[in-house]
């Protein structure tokens, strides 16, 4: 029981960009824990943020809501609370709601509980002063529209959106949690240009473990100074938030949004999508764009869906699908990635998963097992290959010294005058209380590592190579199309192997902690994965909103 603790706390750091630069295996995990040095995360040195503040966040928009009361609050709460895209489209088309009541919805809710007051979550760093407007636009467009019905309950045409504040938009600045970009005006990243171009409502950002949980190495997740310390709706100040996507999946949670984007170096979607009993999808690398997001790797970094449901993470992922010139790795992956007719009329016939046999001592791990072999999957019994991922930490490093400076020198707020991540740390040593209370260990690992191009060349490689193995051997030895795993326990692996990963709740520990399953399959599987996430979830329907927040 010792062993399985410590496996799942170095797992969840290990995947979090939260460990040192030693290579470990699973076996040897118990004798490298007195190597990792990490905080508990109800050790807050900071909760409320001393930047922005409910006055600060909503002063644009007041005006705006002063027509939309308590009662209308409660009326559309039925309408909206726990609804999937199709249905809430379904709802404009006979009238019952309108983009412009939707978004107020939203909005009024975010006020209502994300910040100052006993519930507060922290989960939204900025909310967009002219989505109103844009909501009312798209209803008058609406009206003029030829509605192909089909393809509008389909469609993220009208449905509030938010972004993780390290995705730039035009409407709101771009921070990455960090006191040095809190005037970082910029552009609209790729993803968002396309989400506007689908009639996506822009309607916040959400908070983030700053700089997406490479920077402080000391910190808890959820934490930056802009934003604060994000909390889980399950369990505030109990339950992890997980990272870096915090406020996407807490606000996801505790629907603030209809669904939220996320980013993912290894694991920072998985983990607090699971954590946060949402849907989270970290794609093929390359199938959605990464220009105009702060990076850390141009190696393993996508941005990704993170929703209340399957249907509505399908969504979300076809609209951010699109070639981008601009991005190394882009893919031009056609129009075959989701396909709807398959995903609601799916046959398990014939399609074998994966369970990891060191897992199945999990009861709720055992459990989905279970459901899987219900709905009709056949399931076997798989044994990973014990791989080692050498050199993971310093690929980001190396990643980062060259990927942030491009990010300054093409995406950012010029007037900021950052070149280095070497002026970021001494930016911050300026006010090292409220700009850093966790330290910077992480940064100043990134300007301290040091390599050739070959070298970095060979560590991508290598760790490329490790990850494919690491998936592919048992997969094809079982003859399985998907390894079933848990949160975020193999997303290392999968990053590096730059495979996609679907995680989907699963049910809750008896402390309440939500528990994600984790489909993980062969690049550009997205299709496949969320087809039998969707059969999962229909089967099981664990989740279960927030009780406090209903």
């Amino acid at each position: 029981m010792k062993l399985a603790k410590l496996l799942i706390i170095f797992l969840f750091l290990f995947n979090s960009c939260k460990e040192n630069n030693k290579t470990v295996k699973e076996d040897e995990v118990e004798n490298d824990m007195s190597s990792i040095s990490t905080k508990d995360f109800r050790e807050f040195k900071v909760l409320d943020s001393k930047y922005i503040s409910n006055t600060s966040i909503w002063e644009q928009l007041n005006s705006q809501l002063e027509d939309f009361s308590e009662e209308n609050y409660e009326q559309l709460k039925p309408l909206i609370l726990d609804q999937d895209i199709p249905t809430l489209q379904q709802h404009i088309i006979d009238g019952k709601l309108t983009y412009e009541s939707l978004t107020k919805f939203y909005l009024y809710r975010i006020r209502k509980f994300d910040r100052e007051n006993d519930l507060a979550l922290n989960s939204v760093i900025a909310v967009n002063p002219n989505v109103i407007m844009e909501a009312k636009n798209r209803d008058e467009s609406f009206k003029n529209m030829d509605v192909n019905v089909r393809d509008l309950l389909m469609s993220v045409y009208g449905m509030p959106i938010l972004l993780k504040d390290n995705i730039n938009t035009s409407d709101m600045v771009t921070t990455a949690g960090a006191v040095a970009l809190k005037n970082n005006k910029t552009e609209d990243a790729s993803i968002v240009k396309r989400l506007k171009e689908k009639g996506a409502l822009i309607i916040g950002k959400a908070n983030l473990s700053e700089w997406a949980y490479f920077f402080c190495g000391d910190c808890p997740s959820g934490y930056s100074a802009i934003g604060g310390q994000t909390l889980n709706p399950y369990g505030r100040r109990v339950i992890d938030t997980g990272g870096s996507s915090s406020g996407s999946g807490v606000a996801v949670a505790a629907n603030f949004c209809v669904a939220a984007v996320g980013s993912e170096t290894a694991g920072s979607i998985l983990s607090p999508a699971s954590q946060n009993s949402v849907v989270g999808l970290k794609p093929t690398i390359g199938l959605v764009s990464r220009s105009g997001i702060v990076p850390i790797s141009s190696t393993l970094d996508t941005a990704g869906p993170m929703s209340k449901n399957v249907i509505d993470n399908a969504i979300l992922l076809d609209a951010l699908v699109g070639f981008d010139n601009a991005d190394s790795k882009s893919i031009e992956a056609g129009s075959s990635i989701i396909n709807y007719d398959e995903l609601k009329n799916f046959s398990v016939e014939g399609k074998r998963l994966g369970a990891i046999k060191s897992l199945m001592k999990d009861s709720l791990y055992l459990r989905a097992v279970k459901d899987l072999k219900a709905i009709g999957f056949e399931v076997v019994e798989i044994e990973m290959e014990n791989v080692e991922l050498p050199d993971f930490i310093r690929l980001l490093n190396l990643d980062m010294q060259k990927d942030l400076p491009e990010y300054f020198k093409t995406y950012a707020d010029a007037s900021l005058g950052f070149k280095t991540i070497y002026d970021i740390i001494e930016f911050n040593k300026k006010d090292s209380l409220n700009s850093m209370p966790y330290g910077q260990k992480l940064f100043e690992g990134v300007v301290a590592d040091e390599a050739s191009v070959n070298e970095l060349e060979a560590i991508k490689e290598k760790l490329k190579a490790n990850g494919k193995l690491f998936f592919d051997k048992p997969m094809e030895a079982s003859n399985v199309d998907v390894v079933l795993s848990i949160n975020n326990y193999h997303a290392a692996h999968a990053a590096v192997a730059e495979y996609p990963a679907l995680t989907v709740p699963m049910g809750y520990e008896e402390n309440g902690a939500p528990k994600g399953l984790t489909f993980i399959g062969k690049p550009l599987t997205e299709n496949k994965l969320l087809q039998i996430g969707f059969s999962f979830e229909n089967k099981t329907k664990y989740r279960q909103s927030p009780k406090e927040l209903n």
